[in-house]
C-alpha cells in the first residue's frame, strides 16, 4: 500500500503496528475474554428480532475468538456463516456454516466454508479488530474488505445489517483516524462491556467526503 501522499493511511498503518504488538501481549487472555465476550453479545443478537444469520470469522491467533459465541447461537436456533474472500477488492461472499461443518483454507491462509455450503446474507456480522473507539470507527488490517462488505450490505440488504465488533477493552483508543470509505461498528462488545457507538452530528456525512 503507498500511503506516501495519504497523510490518514500513514497514521493508520503506524498504528496497525502499535496496536497488532498490543493485541499480542494480550493474548493469554484471549480465552477468559472470549467467553465474557460471549455472555455480553449472546443476547444482544437473539433478542434483536432479526432473522439472525450470523457471520462471525475464524479468528488469528491473538483475535477476540468469536467460536464460543457462535456456538451458542446455533444451539439457540441462529444460522450461522464465514466470510469468504473472492479477491482483492471484492467485497466478502458469506457461506452457510455450522460448528460441526468441515472447512478449507483460504486465502491468507484462513479457514471457509467448502464452496458446496450455500451462500447466506447476514443481518449480523461478528467483526474482527486491531483498534476501535466510541464513535464506533475500526482499525482493520488494511485490505479493506469488510468495509466494502458493509457498504454492499446497507445498501441492498433487505432489512437492517448490524455490525458488532468484538475486542478487548485495551484495544479502546480515544479516537481513530477516519478515511473516506470506513464503515462504522453498530455495538462493540468487549470483555467488559457493550458499547453503543455515538457519532457526533455531521461526522458521517464529512467522513464519506460530504
Amino acid at each position: 500500500m503507498n500511503t506516501a501522499s495519504d497523510p490518514t493511511a500513514e497514521r493508520k498503518q503506524a498504528l496497525r503496528a502499535e496496536m497488532q504488538a498490543l493485541r499480542a501481549r494480550l493474548a493469554h487472555e484471549r480465552e477468559r475474554a472470549s467467553a465474557a465476550v460471549a455472555d455480553l453479545a449472546r443476547p444482544l443478537i437473539l433478542d434483536s428480532g432479526a432473522g439472525r444469520c450470523v457471520a462471525g470469522y475464524m479468528a488469528l491467533a491473538e483475535e477476540i475468538d468469536p467460536l464460543p459465541l457462535m456456538e451458542q447461537l446455533a444451539e439457540a436456533g441462529a444460522k450461522l456463516a464465514l466470510p469468504v474472500v473472492e479477491g482483492a477488492g471484492m467485497p466478502l461472499v458469506f457461506r452457510r456454516w455450522r460448528p460441526d461443518d468441515p472447512l478449507r483454507t483460504g486465502p491468507f491462509g484462513i479457514a471457509c466454508p467448502l464452496d458446496t455450503a450455500p451462500l447466506a446474507e447476514p443481518d449480523w456480522l461478528l467483526v474482527p479488530l486491531l483498534a476501535f473507539d466510541r464513535c464506533g470507527h475500526r482499525l482493520g488490517f488494511g485490505g479493506g474488505y469488510y468495509d466494502r462488505t458493509l457498504a454492499r450490505l446497507r445498501a441492498h440488504a433487505s432489512g437492517p445489517v448490524r455490525a458488532l465488533g468484538l475486542a478487548f477493552a485495551a484495544q479502546e483508543l480515544d479516537s481513530l483516524p477516519v478515511g473516506a470509505y470506513d464503515e462504522p461498528l453498530d455495538l462493540i462488545v468487549t470483555e467488559r462491556e457493550v458499547i453503543r457507538p455515538v457519532r457526533p452530528a455531521g461526522h458521517e456525512a464529512e467522513a464519506k467526503g460530504g
